[in-house]
């Protein structure tokens, strides 16, 4: 039997080899690399900070990531089996990057508003961070977070329209693209912009003038200190170009990034934009944005203000030949 010239042509060969296992393998790839990174990432930041929201967030966020990616593997291994007599094919790999994508989605606002809340009442002492009942609320609020916004997704019209004729689009796998996370990224920068503009003077004397200094075995930020202003820190014009300088000399690289994003409109997917490191970036601003806030309660001695895992806000106001005269300078404030 003559076999037709089409079956043979280039363009016949080329359509057979564009599979959903690339598709697949690519998500495999993009997850792996997640979970990676958000392992870098948890890896790096202080171990001596307590566990706020944020912190028992982004752990079960790499959990979960870490969950997908073992879930992706026996999909993508196994390729087509049974389980309590449910079938499981390589399709499934796409369905379930789209539902954690669209619960990553509606994710963003949540977590900010919590985290506010969180630092609120640590600043107002309602709270401690070491207490039992601060552990529990935290670990509490994670987990209806996650459940509240996973049913949300699960019962929304258009997401279950879509779960349901997952199966049309063959060789695609459109995810969700998060306008949370746009609004907000374009939020912190719009802030973050508007306040070096008000304090670039101050921001460039303080760079100008700032000395690194050794205090108890950590790196701290020495600025001057003007003689009239004594140790109290209450101001927020003298408070904010400080702040500036600590949250940007940090995350600048990472403050580039989302520019880059913003300016050239890149869609990324939501479950690889919903990530560790987004998280403790935005963490650090809403540190620097309750300081601001509440300036009037950065007491020096005995401060209640959350550690951040990566920005060290420890501004010193003393000349830096002082601090090997004290034990104890009460002008280090300890965010």
């Amino acid at each position: 039997t003559a076999v037709p010239s089409e079956n043979c042509s280039f363009q016949h060969l080329l359509h057979q080899s564009k599979q959903p296992l690339d598709v697949n393998c690519l998500l495999f790839l993009i997850i792996i690399g997640k979970t990676l990174l958000n392992i870098l990432i948890l890896g790096m930041k202080r171990k001596d900070n307590y566990w706020s929201f944020i912190e028992y967030f982004c752990f079960s966020l790499a959990f979960v990531d870490l969950l997908l990616l073992v879930n992706i593997s026996i999909l993508f291994y196994f390729r087509d089996f049974v389980v309590l007599g449910i079938r499981f094919t390589k399709y499934h790999i796409c369905l379930l990057i789209q539902i954690v994508s669209s619960t990553y989605g509606f994710l963003h606002y949540p977590v900010c508003l919590l985290a506010c809340i969180d630092y609120s009442l640590t600043l107002s002492g309602a709270t401690k961070h070491s207490s039992k009942w601060h552990r529990f609320f935290c670990l509490l609020t994670v987990t209806l977070t996650w459940t509240s916004v996973f049913a949300y997704v699960l019962g929304e019209p258009a997401t279950s329209h879509g779960l349901q004729t997952h199966g049309a689009a063959v060789f695609q796998c459109p995810s969700y693209v998060s306008t949370q996370s746009y609004w907000l990224s374009l939020s912190v920068l719009t802030v973050s912009f508007v306040a070096f503009l008000i304090s670039w003077p101050e921001v460039v004397a303080l760079v100008q003038a700032m000395r690194m200094a050794s205090y108890m075995n950590e790196t701290v930020l020495s600025f001057p200190l003007p003689p009239h202003s004594g140790h109290a820190v209450r101001s927020r014009e003298a408070l904010l170009p400080r702040l500036v300088v600590c949250f940007l000399g940090t995350w600048f690289p990472f403050v580039t990034l989302q520019v880059l994003t913003l300016s050239l409109g890149v869609q990324i997917p939501a479950y690889v934009d919903m990530n560790v490191p987004w998280l403790y970036f935005v963490n650090s601003f809403l540190i620097a944005a309750m300081c601001w806030l509440n300036c009037h309660k950065l007491y020096l001695r005995g401060s209640t203000l959350p550690v951040d895992p990566f920005v060290n806000w420890k501004c010193c106001f003393v000349p830096i030949h002082r601090l090997k005269q004290v034990e104890r300078p009460v002008s280090i404030i300890i965010c």
